[in-house]
């Protein structure tokens, strides 16, 4: 099958031949039909410092999916050939203490779908059957198959109440995007979001924020006053992993705010502890999905309305690869995804 890999520990990546994937007896092999993009994947094929790390090549790479289930284990019971599925892309010991009381998305010992093992970026991908999403309602493929990143918005956001709250989003990127739709979609008085990208801001207004602020001409003390806030933001939502976001995020909140980070920084950097003690600011990672709480909740925001439409900026034939991986790294679109069936 035609598959997208990280042949060679070295920048840039390859579309070969790899033979299809078996399965076992729990596990369920899918048609990929389309792809999302990632940054984890831009990572990859620059070969930067995480990915030399976290890689062993060759490796066929992604894990955002949606497809078409062709063939399932014996032991599969809830999923049959023909079901419209998208995939998580953690996969976890079930052993472990987190595991064993139903916290998977703790799990010590997850290995990453396209990073840990063969990822998604093929006509065929092979995933354990409790891995395996079920589309039950009708779902635009697009969407389904950016669920996965969907997902961390989804638990970033719904992290802490949004109800009346005014929300505070840093980072303008994909994810960070598709959360200002759920904070909205979820209630949240007024959502402002930041970034440096004008196209992005651009985008984020389609959506619906309250304020889309480029952070190259004003801060967020400005975007306070604009709001007419008095008191600072109630809710923050990290998305950008920049230090200089993080602190402006952490000097702009109420006292009593509460932070959720999603974006990973590339490095330490200093913050003022004294201002997250004084001002008793509670701040939580994020890190992927709740195993299946955030599914649940992404296909019920689908059904009530939420629009990612917006979202998705660019549609690729998967042989024409390099242009999109270029246009996804470009700090200008939105999700980008690749055709399998093209």
């Amino acid at each position: 099958m035609k598959a997208l890999v990280k042949q060679k520990a070295e920048p840039g990546l390859w579309l070969t031949e790899v033979p299809e994937p078996a399965i076992g007896p729990g596990d369920v092999l899918i048609k990929v039909l389309r792809t999302g993009i990632c940054g984890t994947d831009l990572h990859i094929r620059a070969w930067d410092g995480w990915a030399q790390q976290a890689l062993a090549t060759p490796l066929t790479i992604g894990h955002e999916f949606v497809g078409e289930v062709v063939a399932t284990g014996r032991d599969v019971a809830d999923v049959a050939a023909g079901d419209l599925v998208s995939g998580e892309g953690h996969l976890v010991c079930g052993k472990c203490r987190n595991c064993l009381a139903g916290r998977r998305h703790l799990c010590r010992a997850t290995v990453g779908l396209g990073v840990g093992r063969d990822g998604a970026f093929a006509e065929y991908v092979a995933l354990p059957a409790t891995n395996v999403w079920v589309h039950r309602v009708p779902v635009d493929l697009d969407i389904a198959a950016v669920f996965d990143p969907f997902g961390n918005a989804v638990h970033t956001a719904l992290s802490f109440p949004l109800v009346g709250e005014d929300v505070l989003i840093t980072g303008a990127g994909p994810i960070g995007l598709m959360a200002a739709a759920v904070a909205r979609h979820a209630g949240a008085r007024n959502v402002m979001i930041t970034d440096v990208s004008e196209e992005r801001l651009a985008l984020a207004r389609k959506i619906g924020v309250s304020l889309a602020l480029n952070v190259a001409e004003a801060d967020i003390a400005d975007g306070q006053r604009t709001l007419g806030l008095r008191e600072g933001f109630d809710i923050g939502l990290e998305m950008s992993g920049r230090p200089e976001a993080v602190r402006d995020m952490i000097a702009n909140m109420t006292h009593g705010g509460r932070i959720a980070m999603l974006g990973l920084p590339a490095q330490d950097f200093p913050v003022d502890w004294s201002r997250i003690v004084t001002s008793m600011i509670t701040i939580k990672g994020i890190y992927g999905r709740e195993m299946f709480e955030t599914w649940y909740a992404m296909s019920v925001l689908l059904e009530g309305g939420l629009d990612l439409a917006p979202v998705i900026t660019g549609r690729y034939a998967y042989t024409d690869f390099e242009a999109a991986f270029d246009d996804a790294a470009s700090g200008r679109s939105g999700k980008i995804i690749l055709d399998w069936t093209a």
